[in-house]
């Protein structure tokens, strides 16, 4: 006999969309340090980090259908996202020279304000902490509030 799923919670469904952006951000860092194919980093997330237990630590579960879309999303338009990126930092700091992680979040956040789902705010706020997760102590999450206020307003501008 299988048992039917149950229904998550909103808070659950919050969470899991919340795991998949950080899980996105960390899957884009992985493909362009290793070179490696956006189907083969994304199974090998879904399967092993998605709900992994690692001595004690038990990962959280990510939503598996966000998750996709954002790695195919910024895989798909990475040069229409690196060009929004570029408009949104100072001149003469190219989306090139910019810290990697950084670089993987821009481009999550930017592949989530082009999906039609979810409001710009809430990407931003989430991307927000996802960058307090990476630099806990640093000045990364207000620079990333802004570069991804300024790419949400040409993303969304009539969400503002």
């Amino acid at each position: 006999m299988s048992e039917t799923p149950r229904k998550l919670s909103i808070a659950e469904k919050r969470q899991r969309r919340s795991a998949a952006r950080l899980y996105a951000v960390q899957a884009l860092f992985q493909m362009e340090a290793a070179g490696q194919a956006v189907d083969r980093v994304a199974r090998e997330f879904e399967t092993h980090r998605f709900g992994a237990v690692y001595e004690d630590d038990e990962m959280a579960e990510g939503d598996p259908a966000l998750f996709r879309a954002i790695l195919e999303e910024a895989v798909n338009l990475q040069a229409r996202i690196d060009q929004m990126t570029d408009r949104a930092l100072v001149a003469k700091w190219p989306i090139d020279r910019i810290d990697p992680v950084l670089r993987a979040l821009f481009r999550a956040g930017g592949a989530e304000l082009l999906l039609p789902d979810t409001p710009p705010k809430v990407v931003i706020t989430e991307y927000v902490d996802v960058a307090r997760a990476f630099f806990p102590d640093g000045k990364e999450p207000k620079f990333v509030n802004a570069v991804l206020d300024h790419m949400a307003r040409e993303a969304k501008p009539e969400a503002f």
